[in-house]
C-alpha cells in the first residue's frame, strides 16, 4: 500500500463529507465548486496555513505534530475511529522505509480456549483480518456457514464478499458489508505493510466489485458492541447482541461473545442450536488450526 496516497484519499474524503453548516461556518451563498469544505476553510479551522494543509492533503504528513493532527481532526469533525486512523497513517509515514512484514504465527492460548468453553453463549476469537481463530461449541455452530466454505483460514470478510451463501446468512446485508470493509481499512492504517493483510485486501478488491467500491470510500469504524441479525440454516432468524473484547496479552486478537434476550425467539433459537451442536454428527471440534497470519 502507498501510505502517501492513503493519507491523501482519506483527508480528501473526510473534507468532502463536512458541510459549512456542520463546521459552524457562515454560508455566504454562491456556487461551491467542491463537496464539503474548501481547503482554505479546513486550514482556518485548524489554525494552519493553506499551504501547510495542502501539503498534508497531498499525503505529506511526515513530521506533523500531534497538536496539528488534533486540530485537523477537529476541523474535519472526525469521530474516534477516524481520528485514530489519521494518527495511524501519520505513524506509518514517520516509520521510515516500508518493509513488508512476514506473517507471524498466531495461536489462541489454552487459557483463552478455556474461557471460550466456559461461556453459555456463542463465543469466538478473531484477529484483525477477520480470521476466526477459535470458538466454543455454540460459536462453531453459529458460524457453521463460514466453516462450510472450503477456504482456510475461516475468514468473515472473504465469506461476506465472495461466498454466494452469505446473502442468505446476513440479514443486515448493507451494514455487514460496510462494517467489514471499514474494519479492514482501520487495520490497514495500523499495519500498512502487513503481507497477510495486503494479500487479503488485494484478493477481495480483485474478486469483488462491491468490496472494491466500498474500499474506495475510505470509511473506518470501530467494532466494540452492536447487534448481529443472522439467518441460520438450522434454526432460522437470530438477533444477537455482541461485545468485542480486546485481549491485551494477545495483541491483535479479539474475543466476541453473542447473547440473546432472555425469553426471546432468538434465545429459543439459540437453545435449539445448542441441542443441534451437541449432536454427534453436527459440529467439528471448536479449535481452529493456528493461523500463519500476522497483524
Amino acid at each position: 500500500m502507498n501510505n502517501r496516497s492513503e493519507v491523501r484519499d482519506f483527508l480528501i474524503s473526510r473534507r468532502g463529507k463536512v458541510t459549512p453548516e456542520q463546521a459552524g461556518l457562515v454560508d455566504h451563498g454562491g456556487t461551491r465548486r467542491v463537496p464539503g469544505l474548501r481547503r482554505s476553510e479546513v486550514a482556518d479551522l485548524a489554525g494552519v496555513s493553506v499551504e501547510y494543509y495542502t501539503q498534508l492533503e497531498r499525503g505529506n504528513v511526515r513530521g506533523a505534530s500531534e497538536s496539528v493532527l488534533d486540530a485537523v481532526a477537529r476541523a474535519l469533525l472526525l469521530d474516534e475511529a477516524e481520528r485514530a486512523h489519521l494518527f495511524d497513517l501519520a505513524r506509518a509515514a514517520n516509520s521510515g522505509t516500508a518493509v513488508r512484514r512476514r506473517p507471524a504465527v498466531q495461536r489462541v492460548r489454552p487459557a483463552i480456549q478455556a474461557i471460550l468453553d466456559s461461556q453459555l453463549s456463542p463465543a469466538y476469537v478473531t484477529n484483525g483480518l477477520g480470521d476466526v481463530m477459535a470458538t466454543n461449541t455454540l460459536g462453531r455452530a453459529l458460524l457453521s456457514p463460514l466453516y462450510e466454505d472450503p477456504s482456510r483460514p475461516v475468514n468473515a470478510a472473504r465469506f461476506r464478499f465472495l461466498n454466494p451463501r452469505a446473502a442468505g446468512y446476513y440479514l443486515d446485508w448493507e451494514a455487514t458489508g460496510r462494517d467489514s470493509v471499514a474494519g479492514l481499512r482501520l487495520m490497514a492504517g495500523k499495519n500498512p505493510y502487513d503481507k497477510a493483510l495486503t494479500d487479503l485486501i488485494g484478493e477481495l478488491c480483485t474478486r469483488s466489485e462491491e468490496f472494491r467500491t466500498r474500499w474506495a470510500s475510505q470509511d473506518v469504524r470501530l467494532h466494540r458492541t452492536g447487534v448481529k441479525r443472522l439467518h441460520h440454516p438450522v434454526v432460522g432468524d437470530l438477533e444477537l447482541s455482541y461485545e468485542a473484547l480486546d485481549l491485551p496479552a494477545d495483541a491483535g486478537l479479539v474475543l466476541i461473545v453473542c447473547t440473546a434476550e432472555p425469553g426471546s425467539p432468538s434465545r429459543q433459537a439459540l437453545d435449539l442450536l445448542a441441542s443441534w451442536a451437541a449432536a454427534p454428527d453436527s459440529a467439528e471440534p471448536a479449535q481452529e488450526e493456528p493461523s500463519d497470519r500476522g497483524q
